[in-house]
């Protein structure tokens, strides 16, 4: 038998004052514990329970103009659509889109979700490699800005719903620059063997049958190269500068280019690692893409939603086993489902001033799933926690409630919006019974 991994000194990764610090949604008051804006969060545990998502308004706005500010700056004029799969409540999207962003969706859901939260078609874009046909009606009835096909399967597809339905579908063409975007092998999409868009060398040929087909007007490229991308920009001055050749290729066929749709992935710093800020997007942006004449438009999601919540959680047990500490939270991986996915690390925050102060010791943080991969952190430090005890997982307001699923049967989680000093659930947490609604049994077990 392999011997144990060593622990970790909990002095290896930041204090929880030094996580704070760079969260400035959060901070910990004396006697109120954690804060979220203006409001406790074991205000919000009493009142509606746990595990529950929190997500702060103030921090989806300031953020979102944090972006936007920084392409401005770069004298761009782009557009934010929010890549909703990164959080498809509707307050969330309201809250964004009221602040100006629009939508980048995947799925007719997606594409509900937003109309549903009052983003206009005209600043919602469909993006996804397996579309519907279904999802093509959807989004030409409702005449959204723009469709983005990744294939010459899926071209064909849009021109035959278009025409059948007498409209006009605008359609950009997203390529694959073959570029390494440097981040996780399950959220890179910009490589060659990715399942994503086309082939740039096969684009001109793509986009010129494109010019030919009926219900079809071709207005742009776009590109997108992965998701949480940490390691600078230069894969992205790579992937635009690819991008402006195509563009210049195209217009030299006389082939109309009217927009470039730039993609999202920027990352964020869920520990203390380096992270580059928008200013530096916006820079590769404009030196690649910027002297063409064409909109422009960025689809972050992460970015934006990320630091933005929280995942607040109650500790159920502390059990001491033969050779390390667990902590057993009521929160597990069909929550929170990153750490276990991806190897993901979140931040873990006591919520109690007294908690938050006390001396920390190696623990295994887990979760009440029958998987040995229900565990969101190994070796971290953290106080003597008493059932009850209330923790906050920091830079979940992206892909996690998203992801979230009930496996063993367990209901999805609360959702709670603050704004200031006040605070509304969003999302109900799901009953018991209606995990069972919907399912039938056959009429043979009756007899």
């Amino acid at each position: 038998m392999a011997a144990p991994a060593p622990l970790l000194h909990p002095d290896s990764d930041p204090s929880f004052a030094e996580l704070l610090a760079l969260r400035p949604q959060l901070r910990m008051d004396p006697l109120a514990g954690l804060m979220m804006e203006e409001v406790p969060l074991a205000r919000i545990a009493a009142a509606v329970g746990t595990p529950t998502w929190v997500y702060s308004a103030n921090t989806l706005r300031r953020r979102l103009a944090t972006l936007q500010s920084a392409l401005d700056d770069a004298r761009l004029g782009a557009q934010v659509h929010f890549a909703v799969k990164a959080n498809p409540n509707l307050a969330v999207l309201r809250t964004l889109g009221e602040a100006g962003a629009g939508a980048d969706v995947v799925s007719e859901g997606e594409l509900r979700a937003a109309r549903a939260a009052g983003i206009p078609a005209s600043h919602i874009v469909f993006s996804g490699v397996g579309k519907t046909l279904a999802e093509i009606r959807l989004a030409l009835a409702e005449d959204i800005q723009q469709i983005n096909a990744e294939s010459a399967e899926e071209v064909e597809m849009i021109s035959a719903v278009a025409t059948a339905m007498g409209r006009t579908a605008r359609v950009a063409l997203r390529v694959n620059p073959d570029v390494d975007a440097k981040t996780h092998a399950k959220i890179t999409t910009g490589k060659s063997e990715n399942k994503f868009g086309i082939a740039i060398g096969d684009a001109p040929a793509l986009y010129a049958r494109m010019a030919t087909l009926p219900g079809i007007q071709p207005i742009g490229v776009a590109v997108h190269i992965g998701s949480q991308i940490t390691a600078g920009v230069s894969a992205y001055r790579t992937a635009y500068g690819h991008l402006a050749d195509l563009v210049r290729a195209l217009r030299a066929q006389g082939l109309p280019v009217e927009r470039v749709d730039c993609g999202g992935g920027l990352g964020i710093p869920y520990r203390d690692e380096p992270a580059p800020h928008p200013a530096a997007l916006a820079g590769a942006i404009q030196a690649t893409l910027g002297n063409l004449g064409v909109e422009l438009m960025v689809e972050p999601g992460r970015w934006i939603a990320g630091p933005a919540g929280v995942l607040l959680a109650s500790v159920i047990l502390q059990k001491q086993g033969a050779e390390r500490r667990f902590v057993v939270l009521d929160a597990a991986m069909n929550d929170l489902v990153r750490p276990a996915m991806y190897e993901a690390w979140h931040g873990i925050v006591p919520v109690t001033p007294a908690d938050f102060v006390a001396a920390v010791a190696p623990a295994d943080v887990v979760g009440p799933i029958c998987e040995s991969g229900d565990t969101f952190a190994r070796n971290r430090g953290l106080p003597p926690l008493e059932p009850g005890s209330l923790v906050a997982f920091l830079d979940a307001g992206a892909y996690g409630a998203a992801m979230s699923s009930t496996y063993n049967n367990r209901p999805l989680a609360a959702e709670v919006l603050v704004d200031g000093d006040r605070f509304a659930v969003v999302r109900e947490r799901q009953t018991q019974d209606a995990l069972l609604a919907g399912q039938r049994l056959p009429d043979w077990f009756a007899a």
